[in-house]
């Protein structure tokens, strides 16, 4: 069972997301806020495996709210979910620790997709901020929970010429599936290359492996 927690200073929006989750198996919405210090109260008192947060609300921003459950209660996903693409809020919301970022014109489908991704122990962010995420990631605007790399002559790792191809694409946001058709082989050995690429920087994540990327000087 996901337990999630609404916190939206609109009720209207919290009833509409109630109203979508209640016919989901294994997803139920345990408490509510309406504003940002009422939020953290509801996390402290019950756990939720996600907070889903609109960013404008009164008492504290819900910027300031994943930022305080990121340093508080890790254990916590949350998902940032709001009406604002704009690329301020993209990035103060990734850079304060955000699981998520979804906008609220979002389809029944790619919400859903999105708390079972969190759920999981994964992270999601919607294609229409992606471009945003990477473009601050290339640039070292967003670096979360990684120190800059020191420049170095040679690499602790070799990459391989198809390795090399494979972080490129990958670093597109490209999938296994769209890597496998560009490239014309399998998207199992696709599955491979990126794998391999994961443990030669000893990344976990994307956010990670652009970072580790642009500090080795491989992009």
């Amino acid at each position: 069972m996901i337990n999630v927690i609404l916190a939206d200073d609109h009720i209207l929006v919290r009833d509409g997301i109630k109203a979508l989750l209640e016919d989901q198996t294994g997803i139920t919405v345990i408490d509510e806020a309406s504003n940002g210090k009422e939020a953290l109260k509801v996390v402290s008192k019950n756990k939720p495996h996600i907070l889903i947060v609109d960013i404008r609300m009164p008492e504290m921003n819900g910027i300031e709210v994943v930022a305080e459950i990121n340093k508080h209660h890790k254990d916590v996903k949350t998902l940032v979910l709001s009406m604002h693409d704009s690329e301020e809020y993209v990035v103060k919301s990734i850079q304060a620790g955000a699981d998520g970022y979804l906008l609220k014109g979002a389809s029944k489908e790619e919400f859903l997709k999105a708390l079972n991704k969190l759920a999981s122990g994964g992270k999601y962010f919607t294609g229409d901020v992606s471009s945003i995420i990477m473009n601050n990631f290339v640039n070292g605007n967003i670096s979360k929970n990684s120190a800059p790399l020191k420049e170095t002559k040679e690499l602790p790792f070799k990459l391989t010429k198809r390795e090399k191809q494979i972080l490129i694409l990958v670093l597109e946001l490209k999938n296994n599936k769209d890597i496998a058709e560009e490239l014309q082989i399998s998207k199992r050995t696709a599955e491979v290359h990126r794998f391999n690429l994961m443990k030669k920087l000893e990344a976990k994540n994307l956010m990670e492996l652009t970072n580790k990327a642009k500090g080795y000087q491989l992009i």
